[in-house]
């Protein structure tokens, strides 16, 4: 009898400001094949994002629980604010043959790489720092406090860059986007 293929798992990661969702929701728009992996956060939602499309918003106490239930595949604080990647929407699309994609930053991608040998590993960075920093000032989202906080773990966060299999540069959204559709054609 012949084994239902399994589906990939796809980590992309990026320091904040690099641009990481714009160029997976245009890779979504690609590639409607895949799926994502939506995160749990105990951070404040931003203007346009959607509960259960965006993140999962829970309170650091219900984000405890679910630690507790061992419900994530990785999970890691960032910038005083804890990020989740439920367990189980993962295994059932891997077992169910579809590719999935996670959007996760270096911390949570470090833990998902010693567990999953096989995950295709992608990271975006932007085209320079100064660009990182313009972008982050647009949001117009943070105080200049935690700003500086995520400008300082972005710097930290590119050193990492090497211990991914793929790098690509956001200069254009829709190029970085082909970039990675490109790359999962190649495999396969």
């Amino acid at each position: 009898m012949k084994s239902k293929k399994k589906g990939r798992l796809f980590v992309i990661s990026a320091p904040s400001g690099a641009g990481k969702g714009t160029v997976i929701r245009r890779l979504l728009e690609l590639r409607p094949e895949l799926s994502y992996s939506v995160s749990v956060t105990t951070r404040l939602p931003r203007e346009g994002e959607i509960e259960g499309v965006s993140y999962y918003f829970v309170t650091r106490e219900r984000f405890k629980e679910m630690i507790e239930h061992n419900d994530f595949f990785e999970y890691a604080e960032y910038v005083g604010e804890m990020y989740g990647t439920p367990k189980q929407p993962i295994i059932d699309a891997i077992e169910n043959g579809k590719d999935i994609v996670l959007e996760i930053e270096v911390k949570g991608a470090k833990q998902v790489m010693s567990l999953e040998r096989k995950a295709v590993t992608i990271f975006i960075v932007p085209p320079s720092i100064e660009e990182l920093e313009r972008r982050l000032r647009s949001r117009r989202t943070e105080s200049e406090e935690k700003l500086a906080a995520r400008l300082e773990r972005a710097s930290q966060e590119l050193e990492e860059r090497n211990h991914y299999g793929y790098i690509v540069i956001n200069d254009k959204v829709s190029r970085a986007a082909e970039e990675i559709s490109t790359i999962i054609d190649g495999l396969k």
